[in-house]
């Protein structure tokens, strides 16, 4: 332990970079792409259900391949990975073309997710975790709301262009952050320590979020027919409340204990995703920042609680609860991306199913959570 704040500074631009950018930048792209002809509503929705499929693998695979090659060598390798298919999807070579890059993003972003908040946490003193959690968490939050904001200008030349920007921009934070990875190997976990009650509702908040981290400016820019500018303005908005609650939830987490605080921010996703599903327009500004909030949030305060609950074990936990999380993001994806495609591309649909199922998390967290 004690690299000092360098260290939480590289864990946060590797998630700013491997998730915020990697992953998250797609959402503003969607509509561009569907308005460019690059694909049609239905073919830009796979591409999101690809990159979260892509997650899960990375995920499962991430502390092992530490424990094999180093932690900061697969942080290397993620961030490397983001850039080169950041590159490749400034050509419009079609679906078939952007699948697999946008998969290879879901691997490296998996990769991430396992190893930077923990691997961070494990370097530095207990008295510090629930800040670093929220710091590490925060640079996803960060990541979404500074693509968002530049999109729009990003976006003047057509979506080419853009991709090529974040490949630039991507690659120039590797360069200044690498040399402070977080270095610290996850032990695997313990023979006899199951799953816990905590990651079944985990797993439901990350397919509850499934609609606004794929659909958000799409819902706005075409659903509500306010245009691509509107379409990012609104993933900014959700950007800015994933940055509060992730730096505000591992405190508050610490503060007053993470079973009260991960019940709180669970049902900030339900209220969030209830102005999302309702037909009026004006309720997507605040019901972005609220689903941002919770969505980005939610997992700076599992980490503490998974800490609070199961001590030594909580970094290998944490890397099966973030695979939960993917899986149940992969499944939501696909299936929504299916409804999308049916209900011809009812956005109605699709964030009612999420507001459904961000209920399932709040009941399954209050059952987890009596004694």
């Amino acid at each position: 332990m004690g690299r000092g704040p360098g260290v939480a500074w590289a864990g946060a631009a590797a998630t700013f970079i491997g998730i915020g950018l990697a992953r998250f930048a797609f959402v503003p792209l969607f509509p561009a792409m569907v308005s460019a002809g690059w694909v049609d509503g239905g073919g830009a929705g796979l591409l999101g259900a690809t990159t979260l499929a892509g997650y899960l693998p990375g995920v499962l695979m991430g502390q092992r391949l530490a424990r094999a090659i180093g932690t900061a060598r697969v942080l290397d390798l993620a961030i490397g990975l983001v850039v080169l298919a950041f590159a490749a999807c400034a050509w419009n070579g079609g679906l078939w073309w952007l699948l697999p890059w946008r998969g290879a993003v879901g691997v490296a972003g998996g990769w991430v997710m396992a190893l930077a908040a923990p691997a961070t946490q494990a370097e530095l003193p207990p008295e510090r975790r629930g800040m670093v959690a929220g710091m590490v968490i925060g640079g996803v939050a960060s990541g979404i709301w500074v693509g968002a904001l530049l999109m729009p200008w990003l976006l003047l030349r057509g979506p080419g262009p853009a991709w090529a920007a974040l490949a630039a921009i991507a690659g120039a934070l590797w360069l200044v952050a690498r040399p402070r990875w977080p270095r610290a190997v996850l032990p695997p976990l313990r023979a006899g320590a199951g799953w816990s009650p905590l990651l079944t509702a985990y797993l439901l908040s990350g397919a509850g979020m499934v609609p606004p981290m794929v659909y958000l400016s799409d819902l706005v820019a075409r659903g509500h027919g306010l245009g691509l500018s509107a379409g990012s303005l609104a993933w900014a908005l959700f950007g800015l409340g994933g940055l509060g609650g992730a730096l505000l939830g591992g405190r508050v987490a610490q503060a007053m204990g993470g079973a009260r605080a991960a019940m709180l921010w669970l049902l900030a996703q339900v209220l969030g995703m209830a102005g999302l599903t309702l037909p009026w327009p004006w309720l997507v500004w605040p019901g972005a920042a609220l689903a941002g909030f919770a969505g980005i949030g939610v997992t700076a305060v599992l980490l503490v609680l998974l800490r609070e609950r199961h001590g030594a074990d909580a970094p290998a936990l944490w890397a099966r609860g973030t695979a939960g999380y993917a899986l149940g993001q992969a499944a939501g994806a696909f299936l929504l991306a299916a409804i999308f495609a049916m209900t011809h591309e009812s956005h109605a649909a699709v964030f009612g199913a999420g507001l459904l199922v961000s209920l399932g998390a709040v009941w399954v967290m209050r059952e987890a959570m009596t004694p």
